[in-house]
Protein backbone atom coordinates (compact mmCIF):
# COMPACT_ATOMS: atom_id res chain seq x y z
CA UNK A 1 0.00 0.00 0.00
CA UNK A 2 2.72 2.51 0.74
CA UNK A 3 4.00 2.06 -2.94
CA UNK A 4 0.71 4.21 -3.53
CA UNK A 5 2.17 6.96 -2.30
CA UNK A 6 4.68 7.08 -5.31
CA UNK A 7 1.68 8.96 -7.04
CA UNK A 8 1.40 10.15 -10.62
CA UNK A 9 3.28 13.26 -9.49
CA UNK A 10 6.89 10.74 -9.92
CA UNK A 11 4.94 9.61 -13.48
CA UNK A 12 4.93 13.09 -14.94
CA UNK A 13 8.08 14.11 -13.31
CA UNK A 14 10.04 11.53 -14.82
CA UNK A 15 8.37 11.86 -18.19
CA UNK A 16 9.34 15.42 -18.29
CA UNK A 17 12.89 14.72 -16.81
CA UNK A 18 13.89 11.94 -19.33
CA UNK A 19 12.46 12.50 -22.19
CA UNK A 20 14.37 11.18 -25.33
CA UNK A 21 15.89 13.99 -27.59
CA UNK A 22 13.44 13.31 -30.58
CA UNK A 23 10.34 13.46 -28.51
CA UNK A 24 11.20 16.71 -26.49
CA UNK A 25 8.77 19.65 -26.57
CA UNK A 26 6.28 17.85 -28.47
CA UNK A 27 3.65 20.17 -27.06
CA UNK A 28 4.83 22.23 -30.19
CA UNK A 29 3.83 19.47 -32.63
CA UNK A 30 0.27 19.56 -32.12
CA UNK A 31 -0.55 22.32 -34.34
CA UNK A 32 -2.49 25.73 -34.26
CA UNK A 33 -5.60 27.55 -35.52
CA UNK A 34 -8.82 25.93 -36.95
CA UNK A 35 -8.17 25.96 -40.55
CA UNK A 36 -4.44 24.38 -40.22
CA UNK A 37 -5.80 21.40 -38.13
CA UNK A 38 -8.66 20.60 -40.44
CA UNK A 39 -6.02 20.34 -43.19
CA UNK A 40 -3.74 17.90 -40.94
CA UNK A 41 -1.54 20.85 -40.49
CA UNK A 42 -0.42 20.26 -44.38
CA UNK A 43 -0.25 24.27 -44.66
CA UNK A 44 3.92 24.75 -44.65
CA UNK A 45 3.81 26.29 -48.25
CA UNK A 46 0.37 27.10 -48.15
CA UNK A 47 -0.25 29.08 -44.98
CA UNK A 48 -0.92 33.20 -45.70
CA UNK A 49 -1.94 34.47 -42.02
CA UNK A 50 -1.26 35.14 -38.52
CA UNK A 51 -0.80 31.51 -38.05
CA UNK A 52 2.20 31.50 -40.54
CA UNK A 53 4.25 32.53 -37.54
CA UNK A 54 4.44 29.43 -36.24
CA UNK A 55 4.24 27.10 -39.78
CA UNK A 56 6.54 29.21 -42.02
CA UNK A 57 7.54 32.84 -40.28
CA UNK A 58 8.13 33.72 -44.36
CA UNK A 59 4.73 33.25 -44.96
CA UNK A 60 3.61 35.96 -43.12
CA UNK A 61 4.39 38.64 -46.09
CA UNK A 62 1.28 36.97 -47.75
CA UNK A 63 -0.86 38.66 -45.13
CA UNK A 64 -3.62 41.08 -46.53
CA UNK A 65 -4.44 43.00 -44.02
CA UNK A 66 -2.42 45.54 -41.13
CA UNK A 67 -3.16 43.84 -38.39
CA UNK A 68 -4.39 39.91 -37.91
CA UNK A 69 -5.42 38.62 -34.25
CA UNK A 70 -6.46 35.22 -33.52
CA UNK A 71 -7.93 33.10 -30.71
CA UNK A 72 -8.14 28.98 -30.48
CA UNK A 73 -9.24 26.73 -28.20
CA UNK A 74 -8.28 22.82 -28.89
CA UNK A 75 -9.87 20.34 -26.20
CA UNK A 76 -9.39 16.69 -25.98
CA UNK A 77 -10.18 14.01 -23.91
CA UNK A 78 -13.35 15.13 -22.86
CA UNK A 79 -11.71 18.54 -21.98
CA UNK A 80 -9.19 16.66 -19.86
CA UNK A 81 -6.31 18.05 -21.70
CA UNK A 82 -6.59 21.66 -23.20
CA UNK A 83 -4.76 23.27 -25.96
CA UNK A 84 -5.14 27.22 -26.60
CA UNK A 85 -3.15 29.67 -28.88
CA UNK A 86 -3.43 33.37 -29.02
CA UNK A 87 -1.59 35.62 -31.33
CA UNK A 88 -1.09 38.97 -33.23
CA UNK A 89 0.49 39.76 -36.91
CA UNK A 90 1.16 43.43 -37.86
CA UNK A 91 2.91 44.15 -40.77
CA UNK A 92 5.65 46.69 -40.38
CA UNK A 93 5.99 47.88 -43.97
CA UNK A 94 5.73 46.63 -47.30
CA UNK A 95 8.05 44.45 -47.39
CA UNK A 96 8.29 43.08 -43.87
CA UNK A 97 5.81 41.59 -40.88
CA UNK A 98 6.01 40.57 -37.38
CA UNK A 99 4.48 38.58 -35.10
CA UNK A 100 3.87 37.21 -31.56
CA UNK A 101 2.41 34.39 -30.41
CA UNK A 102 1.56 32.65 -27.24
CA UNK A 103 1.23 28.51 -26.82
CA UNK A 104 -0.24 27.03 -23.84
CA UNK A 105 -1.01 22.99 -23.17
CA UNK A 106 -1.87 21.51 -20.37
CA UNK A 107 -3.59 18.77 -17.96
CA UNK A 108 -5.02 20.62 -15.28
CA UNK A 109 -6.60 19.20 -11.67
CA UNK A 110 -4.00 15.93 -11.29
CA UNK A 111 -4.90 14.36 -8.30
CA UNK A 112 -1.84 14.35 -6.11
CA UNK A 113 -1.75 11.15 -3.80
CA UNK A 114 1.70 11.14 -2.46
CA UNK A 115 0.52 11.50 1.00
CA UNK A 116 -3.16 9.52 0.25
CA UNK A 117 -1.24 6.25 2.82
CA UNK A 118 0.04 7.75 6.29
CA UNK A 119 2.62 6.24 8.09
CA UNK A 120 0.51 4.08 9.65
CA UNK A 121 -0.22 2.46 6.34
CA UNK A 122 -4.24 3.42 6.12
CA UNK A 123 -5.45 5.31 3.35
CA UNK A 124 -6.48 9.36 4.30
CA UNK A 125 -8.50 10.58 1.55
CA UNK A 126 -8.34 14.13 2.56
CA UNK A 127 -4.74 14.51 2.00
CA UNK A 128 -5.29 13.96 -1.90
CA UNK A 129 -4.47 17.76 -3.26
CA UNK A 130 -3.80 18.59 -6.99
CA UNK A 131 -1.70 20.21 -9.60
CA UNK A 132 -0.98 21.23 -12.87
CA UNK A 133 1.33 20.02 -15.62
CA UNK A 134 1.72 23.32 -18.00
CA UNK A 135 3.91 23.83 -21.20
CA UNK A 136 4.04 27.33 -22.61
CA UNK A 137 5.63 28.86 -26.04
CA UNK A 138 6.12 32.39 -26.47
CA UNK A 139 7.11 32.96 -30.06
CA UNK A 140 8.30 36.46 -31.83
CA UNK A 141 8.25 36.21 -35.47
CA UNK A 142 9.69 38.20 -38.37
CA UNK A 143 8.96 38.25 -42.02
CA UNK A 144 11.12 39.48 -44.86
CA UNK A 145 11.79 39.92 -49.03
CA UNK A 146 15.09 39.36 -50.35
CA UNK A 147 16.69 40.29 -53.35
CA UNK A 148 18.97 37.33 -53.72
CA UNK A 149 15.94 35.86 -55.88
CA UNK A 150 12.88 36.73 -57.17
CA UNK A 151 9.91 35.77 -55.16
CA UNK A 152 11.49 34.24 -51.97
CA UNK A 153 10.57 35.37 -48.56
CA UNK A 154 12.52 34.82 -45.42
CA UNK A 155 11.37 33.80 -41.92
CA UNK A 156 12.46 33.51 -38.48
CA UNK A 157 11.31 32.33 -34.97
CA UNK A 158 12.58 33.46 -31.83
CA UNK A 159 11.19 30.87 -29.12
CA UNK A 160 10.86 31.03 -25.25
CA UNK A 161 9.56 28.33 -23.39
CA UNK A 162 7.96 27.45 -19.57
CA UNK A 163 7.27 24.04 -18.54
CA UNK A 164 5.65 23.39 -14.93
CA UNK A 165 4.96 20.45 -13.23
CA UNK A 166 3.42 21.53 -10.18
CA UNK A 167 5.19 22.82 -7.55
CA UNK A 168 7.50 20.26 -8.00
CA UNK A 169 9.50 20.93 -11.67
CA UNK A 170 9.88 23.77 -13.98
CA UNK A 171 11.74 24.60 -17.35
CA UNK A 172 13.02 27.35 -19.15
CA UNK A 173 14.02 26.68 -22.72
CA UNK A 174 15.27 28.96 -25.66
CA UNK A 175 15.43 28.32 -29.50
CA UNK A 176 15.35 29.79 -33.15
CA UNK A 177 13.30 28.02 -35.98
CA UNK A 178 14.67 29.37 -39.43
CA UNK A 179 12.35 29.50 -43.05
CA UNK A 180 11.52 30.20 -46.41
CA UNK A 181 8.83 30.75 -48.97
CA UNK A 182 9.10 30.64 -52.83
CA UNK A 183 6.59 30.98 -55.22
CA UNK A 184 5.89 30.29 -58.80
CA UNK A 185 2.35 31.30 -60.63
CA UNK A 186 -0.18 29.08 -58.37
CA UNK A 187 2.89 26.98 -56.97
CA UNK A 188 3.93 27.41 -53.66
CA UNK A 189 7.39 26.19 -51.90
CA UNK A 190 7.61 26.37 -48.02
CA UNK A 191 10.38 24.97 -45.93
CA UNK A 192 10.99 25.79 -42.06
CA UNK A 193 14.38 24.13 -40.13
CA UNK A 194 12.63 23.94 -36.35
CA UNK A 195 14.94 24.28 -33.50
CA UNK A 196 17.96 25.22 -36.13
CA UNK A 197 20.38 25.64 -33.32
CA UNK A 198 19.01 22.92 -30.88
CA UNK A 199 16.13 24.09 -28.29
CA UNK A 200 17.62 23.99 -24.71
CA UNK A 201 15.40 22.87 -21.68
CA UNK A 202 16.88 23.64 -18.08
CA UNK A 203 14.91 21.51 -15.56
CA UNK A 204 14.81 22.53 -11.75
CA UNK A 205 13.60 19.89 -9.42
CA UNK A 206 12.06 21.69 -5.90
CA UNK A 207 10.58 18.86 -3.85
CA UNK A 208 10.33 19.74 0.06
CA UNK A 209 12.48 17.32 2.31
CA UNK A 210 9.02 15.91 3.15
CA UNK A 211 8.44 14.87 -0.50
CA UNK A 212 11.96 13.33 -0.93
CA UNK A 213 11.33 11.59 2.17
CA UNK A 214 7.88 9.94 0.93
CA UNK A 215 9.80 9.35 -2.24
CA UNK A 216 12.43 7.30 -1.24
CA UNK A 217 10.42 5.71 1.35
CA UNK A 218 8.62 4.24 -1.42
CA UNK A 219 11.18 3.02 -3.28
CA UNK A 220 11.55 5.91 -5.63
CA UNK A 221 14.68 7.88 -6.87
CA UNK A 222 14.82 11.38 -6.94
CA UNK A 223 15.17 13.23 -10.13
CA UNK A 224 18.05 15.47 -10.44
CA UNK A 225 18.69 19.29 -12.61
CA UNK A 226 19.32 18.55 -16.15
CA UNK A 227 19.54 19.86 -19.32
CA UNK A 228 16.91 18.34 -22.14
CA UNK A 229 17.84 19.02 -25.40
CA UNK A 230 15.46 19.15 -29.12
CA UNK A 231 17.11 18.42 -32.32
CA UNK A 232 16.53 20.39 -35.26
CA UNK A 233 13.78 18.74 -37.88
CA UNK A 234 13.33 20.12 -41.36
CA UNK A 235 9.32 20.39 -43.00
CA UNK A 236 9.27 20.87 -46.44
CA UNK A 237 5.99 21.54 -48.25
CA UNK A 238 4.39 22.30 -51.38
CA UNK A 239 0.82 23.42 -52.80
CA UNK A 240 -0.68 24.31 -55.80
CA UNK A 241 -4.31 26.37 -55.81
CA UNK A 242 -7.20 26.47 -58.92
CA UNK A 243 -9.54 29.69 -59.14
CA UNK A 244 -12.60 29.31 -61.26
CA UNK A 245 -15.42 31.86 -60.90
CA UNK A 246 -16.56 31.36 -57.63
CA UNK A 247 -14.96 28.49 -56.91
CA UNK A 248 -11.09 27.61 -55.49
CA UNK A 249 -9.53 24.09 -55.09
CA UNK A 250 -6.34 23.86 -53.10
CA UNK A 251 -4.29 21.12 -53.09
CA UNK A 252 -0.89 20.61 -50.55
CA UNK A 253 1.88 17.79 -49.43
CA UNK A 254 4.24 18.07 -46.60
CA UNK A 255 6.91 16.32 -45.45
CA UNK A 256 8.89 16.15 -41.97
CA UNK A 257 12.14 14.97 -42.25
CA UNK A 258 13.57 13.55 -38.84
CA UNK A 259 17.64 12.30 -38.53
CA UNK A 260 17.83 11.72 -35.32
CA UNK A 261 17.08 7.78 -34.48
CA UNK A 262 14.09 5.48 -36.18
CA UNK A 263 10.61 6.61 -35.69
CA UNK A 264 7.51 5.09 -36.82
CA UNK A 265 7.01 6.90 -39.92
CA UNK A 266 6.04 5.73 -43.43
CA UNK A 267 9.79 5.83 -44.55
CA UNK A 268 11.75 4.56 -41.32
CA UNK A 269 15.65 4.19 -41.00
CA UNK A 270 18.18 4.68 -38.31
CA UNK A 271 18.96 7.69 -40.24
CA UNK A 272 16.51 9.16 -42.23
CA UNK A 273 12.60 9.30 -41.29
CA UNK A 274 10.14 11.27 -43.65
CA UNK A 275 6.07 11.58 -42.35
CA UNK A 276 4.16 12.58 -45.39
CA UNK A 277 1.08 14.43 -45.21
CA UNK A 278 -1.73 15.51 -47.61
CA UNK A 279 -4.99 17.95 -47.66
CA UNK A 280 -7.02 19.71 -49.74
CA UNK A 281 -9.13 22.75 -49.58
CA UNK A 282 -12.54 23.43 -51.32
CA UNK A 283 -13.74 27.69 -51.30
CA UNK A 284 -16.95 29.23 -52.24
CA UNK A 285 -16.59 33.01 -52.81
CA UNK A 286 -13.85 32.86 -50.86
CA UNK A 287 -16.59 33.14 -48.16
CA UNK A 288 -16.72 29.51 -47.57
CA UNK A 289 -15.07 27.04 -47.31
CA UNK A 290 -14.58 22.61 -46.75
CA UNK A 291 -10.87 20.96 -45.66
CA UNK A 292 -10.02 17.64 -45.00
CA UNK A 293 -6.53 15.97 -44.77
CA UNK A 294 -4.46 12.85 -43.36
CA UNK A 295 -1.57 12.18 -41.23
CA UNK A 296 0.71 10.06 -39.07
CA UNK A 297 0.94 7.71 -41.32
CA UNK A 298 2.15 4.62 -38.89
CA UNK A 299 3.03 1.01 -39.63
CA UNK A 300 0.34 -1.50 -36.81
CA UNK A 301 1.42 -4.60 -35.70
CA UNK A 302 -2.23 -6.88 -35.69
CA UNK A 303 -3.12 -8.88 -32.94
CA UNK A 304 -2.41 -11.76 -35.36
CA UNK A 305 1.04 -10.84 -36.45
CA UNK A 306 -0.22 -9.08 -39.30
CA UNK A 307 0.85 -5.53 -40.32
CA UNK A 308 -1.10 -2.24 -41.37
CA UNK A 309 -0.86 1.05 -42.06
CA UNK A 310 -3.18 3.85 -39.84
CA UNK A 311 -3.47 7.03 -41.01
CA UNK A 312 -5.06 10.23 -38.89
CA UNK A 313 -7.37 12.13 -41.06
CA UNK A 314 -8.96 15.54 -40.09
CA UNK A 315 -12.08 17.75 -41.36
CA UNK A 316 -13.10 20.92 -40.84
CA UNK A 317 -14.66 23.96 -42.65
CA UNK A 318 -14.78 27.63 -41.99
CA UNK A 319 -16.79 30.99 -42.97
CA UNK A 320 -15.72 34.17 -43.23
CA UNK A 321 -17.52 37.27 -42.91
CA UNK A 322 -15.87 40.76 -43.76
CA UNK A 323 -13.06 41.14 -40.76
CA UNK A 324 -13.81 38.15 -38.61
CA UNK A 325 -13.17 34.47 -39.80
CA UNK A 326 -14.81 31.68 -38.09
CA UNK A 327 -12.85 28.18 -38.23
CA UNK A 328 -13.80 24.48 -37.07
CA UNK A 329 -11.66 21.55 -37.30
CA UNK A 330 -12.20 17.88 -35.69
CA UNK A 331 -9.42 15.15 -35.62
CA UNK A 332 -8.32 11.68 -34.09
CA UNK A 333 -12.36 10.86 -33.80
CA UNK A 334 -12.49 8.40 -37.19
CA UNK A 335 -9.48 6.28 -35.22
CA UNK A 336 -9.80 6.71 -31.49
CA UNK A 337 -14.01 7.83 -31.25
CA UNK A 338 -15.55 11.16 -30.37
CA UNK A 339 -13.96 10.72 -26.60
CA UNK A 340 -10.42 11.47 -27.75
CA UNK A 341 -11.75 13.90 -30.65
CA UNK A 342 -10.24 16.88 -31.19
CA UNK A 343 -12.53 19.95 -31.56
CA UNK A 344 -10.70 22.91 -32.05
CA UNK A 345 -12.31 26.27 -32.77
CA UNK A 346 -10.51 29.35 -33.52
CA UNK A 347 -11.28 33.17 -34.19
CA UNK A 348 -9.44 35.17 -36.15
CA UNK A 349 -10.39 39.23 -36.95
CA UNK A 350 -8.49 41.04 -39.54
CA UNK A 351 -8.40 44.70 -39.72
CA UNK A 352 -6.83 46.52 -43.13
Amino acid sequence: MRKIGFSIITLFVFQYSYAQLKYSNEFLSLGVGARNLGLAGTVVANVNDVTAGYYNPAALLDMKDKFQLIGMRNSQFAGILTHDYLAGAFRLNDKSVAAISIIRSGVDNIPNTLYLVNSNGQIDLTKITSFSAVDYAFIGSYATETKLVENLQLGANVKIIRRVIGEFANAWGFGLDASALYKVKRFRFGAILRDVTTTFNAWNYTFSEADKEKLLSTGNALPNNNLELTLPKLTLGSSYTFEKNWFSVMGSIDFDVNTDGQRNTLVSSKYLNLDPRLATELGYKKVVFVRGGINNFQKIKNIDGSSSYNVSPAIGVGLKLNKIQIDYALGNAFNQGLLSASNIVSLKLMIR
